[in-house]
């Protein structure tokens, strides 16, 4: 069954209910807009022209995009592709009767691999890997054969590399181990790699712990190489190959730190209580996303400050006012503002930043 990884992100959660203590005003962050005239951005309206709300998953560009939907009747789960000019193509359709999910989305070669689980009568989670050809294509099936699949809500949950889909599983019984498990794209028999204790994939070819105490590894599935992450005391949220995402409590606030996986090049990002609102830490090596304190318009409507600082210039930068979920795959960060039928999506692509 689908196991989300809830130690990882328990840290920022834990720290967004820190009670802030008054501070003088400081002035906001410029705005992304000012900074990156030309970066390619969009906003979309969050119902489908049949009245289902929509869930964007997968952003191909700024406009076009792979997400969930309930039908008009209300009795089944659609995975749709809504294209740039709106029009929308139903992929899949899951009764909601058996919590359906859609996860694990990742491309490769105009292709787009995706999970879907379905729970059964039993209570047992079931889980398929799934891959279509865009835009038109049909989808095809993969494998059934998934094991107990970890996913984390990372745009690395499954990771396709030299032609297979990779993902990790929970080993069988009450081992601390973590299963490898991988396919070829097209399909066909599936290879189980098996690493003694709890990892996540990264990027391609790492994997990564959990952080425990301040402390986390990351190993290498090809040369086996291990590093070890010190965070030197303070909470280590997650890590990746290039950087390590660290809060420290700084006099009743929460500092956020960026480092280097080996201690070096850190640096502070913020020092006023934010918190991640993704998984993934330094997307594309350079945009660290963050949500800030409540400001005016946020508090009147709900949401938060989204937040993105900038490691190439060292510059903290303001997304959006007062935004409700965020969400992040691929280079595209996207989130929502407003409620059910007045909810609106809007979308950034870092890649043309």
């Amino acid at each position: 069954m689908l196991a989300l990884v809830g130690a990882l992100t328990a840290a920022w959660v834990l720290l967004a209910q820190t009670p802030d203590r008054p501070r003088p005003a400081r002035p906001l962050p410029p705005s992304v807009e000012s900074v990156w005239p030309d970066a390619r951005r969009a906003s979309l309206p969050g119902v489908l022209p049949d009245g289902g709300l929509y869930q964007p998953a997968y952003f191909l560009d700024e406009r076009v995009s792979v997400g969930t939907a309930s039908d008009p009747g209300g009795g089944e789960a659609r995975l749709v592709v809504r294209a740039a000019d709106g029009v929308v193509r139903v992929l899949r359709r899951l009764p909601v009767a058996a919590a359906p999910r859609y996860a694990g989305f990742a491309p490769a070669g105009g292709q787009l691999v995706w999970a879907e689980s379905v729970t059964g009568r039993d209570g047992a989670t079931r889980t398929e890997l799934w891959r279509v050809q865009l835009p038109g294509g049909a989808p095809r099936k993969v494998t059934e054969d998934t094991g107990r699949v970890r996913f984390l809500g990372s745009e690395y949950d499954t990771v396709i590399a030299s032609g297979r889909v990779y993902w990790t599983a929970d080993a069988p019984g009450d081992r601390d181990a973590t299963e490898v498990r991988s396919v070829p794209i097209g399909g066909g028999p599936v290879e189980v790699r098996t690493e003694p204790g709890t990892w996540t994939l990264s990027t391609w070819p790492w994997l990564v712990s959990a952080g425990s105490s301040g402390r986390a590894r990351l190993r290498s599935l090809d040369t086996a190489r291990v590093v070890t992450v010190d965070a030197a005391g303070d909470m280590l949220d997650r890590c990746a190959p290039a950087w390590c995402r660290v809060f420290v409590p700084a006099g009743g606030a929460v500092r956020s730190d960026l480092m280097r996986p080996d201690g070096s090049q850190r640096r502070r990002i913020t020092d006023d209580a934010t918190t991640a609102p993704i998984v993934d830490v330094a997307v594309l090596d350079r945009f660290e996303v963050l949500c800030g304190n409540t400001g005016a318009l946020a508090a009147a409507v709900g949401g938060r400050r989204l937040l993105i600082y900038d490691l190439k210039t060292s510059r903290l930068l303001r997304a959006a006012d007062a935004a409700v979920s965020v969400l992040y795959r691929g280079g595209v960060l996207w989130w929502s503002t407003g409620t059910g039928q007045g909810t609106v999506w809007h979308t950034l692509d870092l890649r043309t930043v």
